[in-house]
């Protein structure tokens, strides 16, 4: 008998230690957020790289390193955006979630002993070990799983939709940034102009052919383009910025980019989109498909409730030696269930289940409405531009033109000249305002349906936008 005991007391010492061994070990990785903050600063834009995934993204796209137009500025944020980043990383642990969640719970194992000094038998020694084994079967096991499952789901769905932010911050700077550049390479031209403007009209008013007021006025002008001059700069730097935190460097790494953005002063007219159009784009949007996985999750937790009305089974087999006699118990238990047969939370998450229904139905009646709302602006931003450009940039080159015909034949002071292309440029500054907005608008449209509408993105795989 103590043979037999050397045997069972070796077998779980041997148990416990090849467990132990098998067992994955710790191993710490502290950060250091002023690391993190110089890796920042560091780090430059990749041309080759963004190139590289431009290619893989959109193999019909240019792809030129030495343009960047919106398909490789896209593929450099897809590559170095750090919440792009991490939005994979939650994806990447949502998955590992799934995987942990099929595994059935572990056993549980109870070692006794017990010495009886003044036992009659030959061995006063008992020895037992019991173990309480779980049967992962069931509603239970199901719940788990598939909500794990749904958790993979809504974490691509968010990774969806960081990408599709980050890319209109992206768009919406560049957008800005181009038109702030040609809003201030026009008044500094008007500066200049005005500033002429204002020298010749202070010799007409020393020479007595003008007054003071008149001279204030023009002078109130130059202090206008100056203000126009720098709110550009600034539009243009906020742009600049806009892109740099979209791609994932600081400003100063894009410093002297030459973005680029074809057709960009003729924006397509991106109102026309058929109603079908619409409603597939609408079905495809992340965060309406992130409300039907929440929903999904809310019928599993009905099932789930609903499975809690009948008894956890758990098994027990064991082992006693007792004073030299061998026992083999077995135990089996159950976990009860509420008095009221969890009749209220179940009723709970029924009601559960009736919100999540109602907050997707309302997700959707809001996305429809943003829709209408930016397709109506965007048509009302499109026919503002062209009715601008229609009448009134032709009528403004024509008075400078005229104008510079009557300066030529000397029926005309510099000061009179000066106001005639102080309009023509002012016109193109207003001009350039009403880009932006349609430029706006579109950009809104596209928010709203989130998908591109125009230009290289389309090239881009529909999983990659």
């Amino acid at each position: 008998m103590k043979i037999l005991r050397s045997i069972c007391l070796g077998s779980i010492c041997l148990s416990l230690v090849l467990g132990a061994s098998a067992c994955t070990h710790y191993v710490p990785r502290p950060v250091d957020l002023s690391a993190i903050a110089a890796q920042r600063e560091r780090r430059t834009l990749d041309l080759g790289q963004a190139a590289t995934t431009c290619r893989r993204l959109a193999p019909k796209a240019e792809c030129n390193p030495a343009r960047l137009d919106r398909a490789m500025l896209y593929a450099a944020m897809f590559d170095t955006n750090p919440a792009i980043a991490a939005a994979r990383q939650h994806v990447l642990s949502a998955v590992a979630a799934a995987r942990s969640a099929k595994q059935a719970p572990g056993p549980k194992l109870t070692l006794t002993t017990e010495y009886a000094g003044a036992a009659p038998d030959p061995s006063p020694w008992l020895l037992g070990a019991s173990s309480e084994i779980p049967l992962d079967i069931g509603g239970a096991r199901a719940v788990r799983i598939g909500s794990a499952e749904l958790t993979v789901v809504t974490a691509r769905y968010d990774l969806a939709e960081t990408v599709w932010s980050a890319r209109m911050t992206l768009v919406r700077g560049l957008a800005q940034f181009l038109v702030a550049d040609r809003q201030n390479v026009t008044a500094s031209e008007l500066v200049a102009i005005q500033e002429r403007r204002f020298a010749a009209m202070d010799r007409r008013v020393n020479a007595g052919e003008a007054s003071r007021a008149e001279l204030e006025r023009v002078r109130a002008d130059l202090a206008d383009a100056r203000h126009r001059n720098a709110d550009a700069d600034a539009r243009r730097e906020a742009g600049l910025v806009a892109i740099a935190n979209a791609v994932g460097v600081s400003p100063t790494a894009l410093a002297g980019a030459a973005f680029a953005w074809d057709a960009f002063e003729v924006p397509q007219d991106v109102t026309r989109v058929s109603a079908d159009e619409r409603r597939a784009a609408l079905l495809a949007r992340a965060d309406l498909l992130k409300s039907m996985v929440a929903y999904d999750q809310a019928e599993l937790d009905l099932r789930g409730e609903v499975a809690k009305q009948y008894p956890t089974i758990t098994v027990g087999p064991g082992f006693t030696w007792e004073r030299g006699l061998v026992k083999i118990p077995f135990n089996l238990g159950l976990s009860l269930p509420p008095f009221d047969l969890n009749r209220k939370a179940i009723a709970a998450a029924t009601a559960r289940r009736s919100e999540a229904a109602a907050k997707l139905e309302a997700d959707y009646a809001a996305a429809i409405g943003a829709v209408d709302s930016t397709l109506a602006e965007a048509g009302a931003a499109q026919r503002a531009l062209d009715e601008f450009r229609r009448l009134d940039l032709p009528i403004a080159a024509r008075l400078a033109a005229q104008a510079d015909r009557e300066l030529a034949a000397g029926s005309l002071d510099r000061a009179d000249w000066g106001a005639a292309q102080a309009g023509r440029l002012t016109t193109r500054l207003l001009e350039l305002d009403a880009l932006a907005r349609a430029l706006t608008a579109d950009l809104a449209l596209e928010g709203a349906l989130r998908r591109p509408l125009s230009g290289p993105e389309l090239m881009i795989g529909r999983g990659e936008q």
